[in-house]
């Protein structure tokens, strides 16, 4: 019996403990724990995303190169969707239903739950109206959208340009992101994407049946803040580069710039180049991208580290500084010439014929002579013996490389070029193997024949002969946020192999160049520049204006390299422009030279090559194109017509593919 109330006490404490815990749990819910409250009367939770502001990039000195406007897209959550006056709601963006279905179509394909970006760039007014009657619209919500602006419309392939994400970009990217986001495409955009991009945030907002905001919920306790992305700053300066780009209007080209004491490049001009504002994610971007990316010239390549242009007379103090530290040469090595340099059974002219008589190494390099130039080839290649060919040009080669020919410097861009430093092996299979000598390649020692460089390279080669022998990497970025960090590889300076001593005499014949030699009009006055004019042949038409130098002499602060296409010696266009870039650097103002030139000129002029025939090729392939496609199709279709007419025991059709062969062969 006492066991019976024992139990009974403790059964009946186990109901009051579950129902004391029940209460407790009920008062929290309804007092303490506000999410459940907050959660009734048919208000539902929805996360938006907030975008983040993409990271500012700013020129050497704090000027912006691009930066940040706040535009309003049109997003769509489509199991949301409920009846609504879609001619209505077409009308109010300036689409048709026809444009609705498929955006729509498209939201559907991605994903019934989630939204989906469905109008972009809502401009203020629009924007304003469309807010207004957003609760007629259910399913549809407006959202705040960073997108770049370039205040100053330059610089456009060396910042690149932004675009929507595609499906192979969101499976590449473990789920970080999603329709709607934007990614770099090119330039520093796409090089520079994770420090940029910022992070995501995601606010969580109430709202009813209908679709209203109704506020935050649980006050943004559950809310993540977007992050802005780190502020890039750069190593161009924006006075540099807007001179650039106008000397370089109508035209064809490239300028690079480094300075020499850090490896930093100050300008990096592509031309014909594009406002980068007209790449702005948006309602004309389709339609601006294919007009730029029809255009003959080009404007998406580019040019300082895609581009290949042979180096022209710019070469020959880099083969006069290998021959002297191989022993080949001294400063003093003389060479009389007669307007031309026999080869084997060949004989190659100097420029224009031009005999320079007795010159030495300096003056050389001063009068530009190729049969100097030649001489101290053959010497480079012929020090074994014929048979040793193979061997000696693989060292010469290797000697080059060292200069940072034939491979990419390491830009901090994506898709840089090569150039070509062509290898004994290429020879061997166009002569076969013993069957070329030194006189076959002779117009590698002056910079022609299969080699080639991009203008990063040549303004490389520039910084190279500044410091005497060696060269920090080129690079574009000079901090993160407030972070002086560059990667470690751009600090390291890399040794060519040449000494010292051996600069001078050959930036003795680059200081006259300038001071009376090829490149006399483009002397600046006070400014003691040491350059090398090049005219790089074209076999697609006019040659190409080279020219390639640092200054000042002493403690250089810029070395520079100019290729102007189609525009003939390099004296004539690459020169004085180059000299426009040097002084604008050095003393932030440009002087009359007393050659009387002025940048005016090379402002206003128009040089673009006649595209004419380009075009007409392009035309002849479009045409051919269709004539292919049409003839594959009328053999689809054939082919179609006889394999119903096999099932069906019809005759064949072999008479209709014999005419339509016919038709084509005509």
């Amino acid at each position: 019996m006492n066991q019976y109330f024992e139990r009974r006490y403790i059964i009946g404490g186990i109901f009051i403990t579950l129902i004391l815990i029940l209460l407790g749990r009920l008062f929290y819910i309804q007092i303490i724990d506000d999410r459940y409250a907050l959660s009734a009367s048919k208000n539902v939770i929805r996360q938006y995303i907030q975008y983040p502001a993409r990271g500012p990039i700013l020129d050497r000195n704090g000027k912006i190169l691009v930066t940040n406007e706040l535009v309003y897209d049109v997003f769509v959550t489509p199991k949301e969707i409920k009846s609504f006056d879609t001619l209505e709601f077409c009308k109010l963006l300036g689409i048709d239903r026809t444009e609705f279905n498929k955006r729509l179509a498209k939201a559907i394909k991605y994903s019934p739950n989630l939204q989906s970006p469905f109008e972009k760039q809502l401009s203020p007014q629009l924007y304003a109206s469309f807010q207004e009657r957003l609760s007629e619209f259910p399913g549809f919500r407006v959202g705040p959208h960073p997108i770049r602006n370039y205040p100053d419309s330059v610089a456009a392939q060396f910042l690149g340009y932004i675009g929507e994400v595609n499906d192979n970009v969101i499976a590449k990217s473990g789920g970080y992101y999603r329709l709607g986001d934007y990614i770099g495409i090119s330039g520093v955009e796409k090089a520079y994407e994770t420090v940029l991009r910022g992070q995501r945030g995601v606010k969580n907002m109430m709202v009813d049946s209908k679709g209203v905001q109704k506020g935050s919920y649980a006050n943004g306790e559950y809310d993540t803040l977007a992050v802005a992305g780190e502020k890039l700053t750069s190593s161009l300066d924006i006075r540099l580069q807007k001179l650039g780009e106008k000397l370089m209007k109508n035209k064809v080209g490239s300028i690079v710039a480094i300075e020499p004491s850090s490896g930093e490049i100050l300008a990096f001009v592509s031309s014909p180049g594009y406002d980068p504002n007209l790449l702005v994610v948006g309602h004309n971007r389709s339609t601006n991208y294919n007009r730029l990316n029809d255009n003959p010239y080009k404007p998406f390549l580019v040019r300082p580290i895609q581009a290949n242009y042979p180096p022209g007379s710019s070469f020959k103090p880099l083969s006069a500084l290998i021959a002297m530290q191989e022993g080949m040469i001294t400063p003093q090595t003389t060479y009389y010439c007669p307007g031309y340099y026999t080869a084997g059974n060949r004989r190659i002219a100097c420029f224009h014929g031009e005999r320079h008589g007795l010159v030495t190494l300096s003056s050389a390099v001063a009068e530009s002579c190729n049969g100097y130039f030649d001489m101290v080839f053959e010497k480079l290649i012929n020090r074994n013996g014929p048979k040793q060919t193979d061997t000696t040009f693989t060292l010469w080669r290797n000697n080059v490389a060292k200069f940072g020919l034939g491979g990419r410097l390491g830009l901090d861009l994506p898709s840089e070029g090569t150039g070509l430093l062509p290898k004994a092996s290429r020879y061997d299979k166009m002569y076969h193997r013993g069957g070329w000598r030194s006189s076959t390649v002779i117009s590698l020692g002056i910079g022609q024949g299969e080699l080639s460089a991009t203008p990063l390279q040549l303004a490389n080669i520039e910084a190279t002969i500044a410091n005497h022998g060696f060269y920090y990497k080129p690079h574009l970025i000079k901090s993160i946020g407030n972070r002086e960090i560059i990667k470690k590889e751009y600090t390291i300076k890399n040794y060519v192999g040449i000494d010292p001593q051996y600069f001078e005499p050959v930036i003795d014949g680059m200081q006259a160049v300038v001071d009376h030699g090829t490149a006399a009009g483009s002397k600046i006055p006070g400014i003691i520049m040491c350059g090398k004019t090049g005219t790089a042949q074209n076999s697609h038409g006019e040659d190409h204006s080279v020219f390639v130098a640092f200054a000042p002499r002493e403690n250089p602060k810029i070395a520079i390299a100019v290729v102007v296409e189609n525009a003939g010696q390099g004296s004539s266009w690459a020169a004085p422009i180059a000299s426009f870039i040097v002084e604008k650097y050095l003393r932030d103002s440009i002087t009359r030279r007393p050659s009387g030139i002025d940048p005016e000129r090379y402002m206003n002029a128009n040089l673009l090559p006649d595209m004419s025939r380009y075009i007409s090729q392009q035309k002849r392939r479009a045409q051919l194109d269709s004539i292919k496609k049409a003839r594959v199709d009328s053999l689809k279709k054939a082919a179609a017509i006889q394999s119903a007419a096999y099932k069906n025991k019809k005759p064949a059709v072999s008479n209709y593919l014999s005419a339509i062969k016919r038709k084509d062969d005509e």
